[in-house]
């Protein structure tokens, strides 16, 4: 495939489309004043909307619990399951809805687990803001240069990283550090692997009409 016909369909990419669909909505130009359109907070214009980032929180709340039951090598390794509608409300809606739909994912996973307020809510909490600053950062600044898949594999790194950090300041033991490598690998795995879901999820979206509706 030619570099011409590669560029084509990074255009053309789900993602893309998306934006330029954003672009269209009441008030869009309203809100670039405010970086909506690059992971900025968005103001919802339609009540639409707000059912829409209402499903996507519940759909992360249900990933999350799904997830936090499910068997894992290590205690801090999971796939991220959770971020997959988190991605799908910056890519949708801009950063401030983005980490709406993360806050509703932990508080409600932490209430129905058990776990709220507990050590491992708190890493849980402190990586998923990271990794929330790292995205909304990549698509604001570098949103030209990295799709969907690109800007997941970013926050999973910083959720990776400051993951490992927090542990450290709870347990105060620095062989923890030891396990960068293997976080690393891990995240552009998982960062990548969610961003082709987000990737796929927003395609099929985009079929629906789903940010037309009212």
């Amino acid at each position: 495939m030619s570099a011409q016909a590669l560029y084509a369909a990074w255009v053309d990419s789900p993602s893309r489309r998306f934006d330029r669909l954003r672009a269209q909505w009441p008030g869009a130009a309203d809100r670039r004043g405010g970086g909506g359109r690059r992971g900025g907070a968005l103001r919802l214009a339609r009540p639409g909307d707000i059912a829409r980032l209402g499903l996507l929180a519940s759909a992360a709340v249900v990933l999350f619990v799904f997830e936090s039951l499910a068997p894992r090598p290590l205690p801090w390794m999971k796939l991220g399951l959770g971020n997959l509608p988190v991605l799908v409300a910056l890519w949708s809606f801009g950063g401030a809805p983005a980490l709406a739909v993360s806050a509703v994912k932990l508080i409600v996973g932490g209430l129905i687990g058990g776990g709220l307020a507990g050590p491992a809510f708190v890493i849980g909490g402190g990586a998923g803001l990271a990794s929330w600053l790292a995205m909304v950062a990549v698509r604001r600044v570098a949103g030209a240069l990295f799709s969907v898949v690109g800007v997941s594999m970013w926050g999973a790194l910083a959720h990776q990283l400051s993951q490992l950090a927090l542990a450290h300041l709870y347990i105060g033991q620095a062989s923890l550090f030891g396990l960068v490598p293997l976080a690393l690998l891990t995240a552009l795995l998982s960062g990548g692997l969610i961003g082709l879901l987000a990737w796929w999820t927003l395609a099929q979206l985009a079929k629906i009409g789903w940010l037309d509706r009212r």
